[in-house]
């Protein structure tokens, strides 16, 4: 038995009883014809935004949540 044959009886054993959500997400995972990742989508500088609040988060330069919501309470 070749290794594809092998790895196909473990998924059918896997997905054996398996509801049928779970059948349409394994389904469409396979059938996409190219993977594509939702960072490719983003403007340059969204990716900048997004990179500098991770640098800042690792800097410990936060604001905790409950000043913000006091801030903003007005809003909401």
């Amino acid at each position: 038995m070749t290794a594809t044959e092998m790895l196909r009886n473990s998924v059918k054993k896997q997905l054996d009883g398996a509801d049928e959500r779970s059948l349409k997400m394994v389904r469409a995972m396979l059938e996409a014809e190219e993977e594509h990742d939702w960072w490719d989508d983003l403007s340059d500088g969204a990716k900048a935004s997004i990179e500098q609040g991770l640098k800042d988060a690792k800097e410990g330069k936060l604001t905790p949540h409950h000043e913000v919501m006091k801030k903003y309470k007005k809003w909401m």
